[in-house]
């Protein structure tokens, strides 16, 4: 879910922490209904942040895919297993998130 791979735009919607992400491919499936709450619970206490901004089903890195936003501007991508076990994290700094 990379923004600079293929320059993709998503919209995202928030509520309670938690954003369904929808976007322009075909081939990006956002996570919904249970799989989308503990997802977004594991990442979101394994990333330290307090929300989800995009998710992905089936990523190249793992089942699921969670973006959590952080206050320094920075964006964790936590990938899960299909048992919602953490397989990786990396945080990147969210150019979106620049004021300037």
């Amino acid at each position: 879910m990379d923004r600079r791979r293929g320059g993709r735009d998503r919209g995202h919607r928030r509520g309670t922490g938690i954003a369904a992400a929808s976007g322009g491919d075909d081939h990006d499936q956002p996570i919904t209904g249970d799989a989308l709450t503990r997802a977004s619970t594991v990442a979101i206490a394994h990333a330290g942040g307090s929300r989800v901004s995009g998710s992905e089903v089936s990523d190249e890195q793992g089942y699921y895919e969670v973006e959590i936003p952080l206050p320094d501007g920075r964006q964790v991508d936590v990938h899960l297993g299909r048992d919602f076990g953490v397989l990786t994290a990396k945080a990147e700094h969210d150019p979106q998130g620049d004021q300037s």
